[in-house]
């Protein structure tokens, strides 16, 4: 195992969710295959203040949002200093020069341990949508023209988080996806006159008007009523579903329409506090999820809108869990990272059963916010204190490649791959990481 520290001042399936960008892409925020990975190769293992850094970029302020590559380009949302000016940037993938930087919008609201530019961008390979916490949403060309921008907390109300609004856009099929899966009560203003609704929406690219909006009920309650993740794409059998969780509920959505096609409640015992951070992920035709606060992985057999009831719990996974980082599906395998818990455990289980093939404890200082990203028959984690572990994920057995450390705290996105590089992105610069 090498150790530095540096100052870093189913082929059907996959083929057609990534039918419109390169492998070598990382076009939104879960990679092209919308489940953490890629199937990048010749990526670094390693890396130092003189070695393997192919370029770095100043960036105007931190964000918990992933790079996104496209076509050459890397786009990234950020924060204007600490605020509340918020920016859309774009930098060549090549040499890492900013072509351009456009201004979005400014806030003032404050969120713990968050900021306005969570929400990843996403791209299609001429278009590019940024999306914010105060509800500012924006499509751009690649040549950085405003193509058009709408506010959906103005249009629909208090995006009502506690800890911000950061679920991203997901394109998919000629559609942008948008949910805002909120409490009905906002936690500071702008006040509602009316209960808050909860909803997903598709949106044309083109014109930036809405296809459908669909309104999505939850029993839950306060806190449990809110969501931070992505929705995901879901092919089987020919046909496409667009999965969320969040309010206690994993529900299915028909891409055209927006009807609810069938829904699965996760957590029947209702409590204030069991709001879902990760997203959902699928592979091996079943679902994987996690319940609030460290509760347990599950494998979820799909139901359908013939009949909803088949949706069940194959096998669940006690712990340790996660709280934030969304499990990764890479090589037939399902990772898990409790980022919180003492020693900072990673999990390799089989997907179809849920047995554990390995753990191992990663450590470090800080929490490990951001999501596993695999790639080259490695996992890349990054912590929030800048802390970095290369991981094995061929074998059977736990083993650290690879540790690293940068002090451009405070980090929470999760680590983007493109065309043989890694991008890592810190409170300060923008790093594209290999040869």
């Amino acid at each position: 195992m090498k150790r530095t520290r540096i100052s870093l001042c189913a082929i059907i399936v996959i083929l057609a969710i990534s039918a419109t960008v390169r492998a070598t892409d990382w076009p939104q925020w879960r990679g092209p295959f919308f489940n953490g990975s890629t199937d990048e190769t010749n990526l670094p293992d390693s890396w130092s203040e003189t070695e393997n850094i192919a370029w770095v970029s100043p960036l105007p302020g931190p964000s918990g949002a992933t790079a996104i590559i496209s076509k050459g380009k890397v786009f990234v949302s950020s924060m204007v200093g600490r605020g509340p000016e918020f920016a859309a940037l774009c930098f060549d993938a090549k040499d890492g020069k900013k072509l351009w930087q456009h201004q979005i919008g400014s806030d003032s609201r404050r969120f713990p341990r968050n900021n306005m530019t969570s929400p990843s961008p996403a791209a299609d390979g001429k278009r590019v949508f940024f999306l914010y916490a105060s509800g500012d949403l924006a499509g751009f060309d690649y040549d950085g023209n405003k193509l058009w921008s709408r506010n959906i907390e103005a249009e629909y109300g208090n995006l009502a988080l506690q800890f911000g609004y950061s679920s991203s856009p997901m394109l998919f099929g000629n559609k942008l996806f948008v949910i805002a899966i909120r409490r009905n009560k906002p936690y500071r203003p702008p006040e509602a006159e009316e209960p808050l609704d909860s909803f997903i929406m598709a949106i044309d690219p083109e014109t930036g008007k809405n296809l459908w909006k669909q309104q999505r009920t939850t029993n839950a309650f306060d806190e449990g009523m809110e969501t931070y993740s992505t929705p995901i794409p879901f092919v089987r059998d020919g046909r496409t579903e667009i999965l969320n969780t969040g309010g206690d509920f994993v529900t299915a959505h028909d891409p055209g329409t927006g009807r609810e096609l069938w829904r699965f409640e996760h957590w029947s015992r209702k409590v204030r506090d069991s709001r879902i951070i990760p997203s959902l992920v699928t592979g091996d035709g079943l679902i994987f999820g996690t319940r609030h606060k460290h509760g347990k992985v599950y494998a979820l057999k799909p139901g359908s809108a013939e009949n909803p009831s088949e949706a069940r719990i194959v096998w669940e996974f006690d712990g340790p869990t996660p709280d934030c980082s969304t499990p990764l599906y890479y090589q037939n395998r399902l990772y898990v990272l409790n980022g919180a818990r003492r020693g900072k455990p990673v999990t390799c289980l089989d997907p179809k059963t849920g047995a554990q093939i390995w753990q191992g404890k990663i450590g470090g200082r800080g929490p490990w916010r951001a999501s596993l990203t695999g790639a080259d028959g490695k996992l890349y984690c990054i912590n929030e204190t800048g802390e970095i572990v290369v991981l094995d994920a061929g074998g059977d057995e736990f083993k650290i490649i690879f540790e690293t450390k940068t002090d451009e705290t405070p980090i929470q996105s999760s680590i983007s791959v493109a065309d043989g590089h890694l991008f890592i992105r810190t409170a300060k610069n923008l790093y594209c990481i290999g040869k």
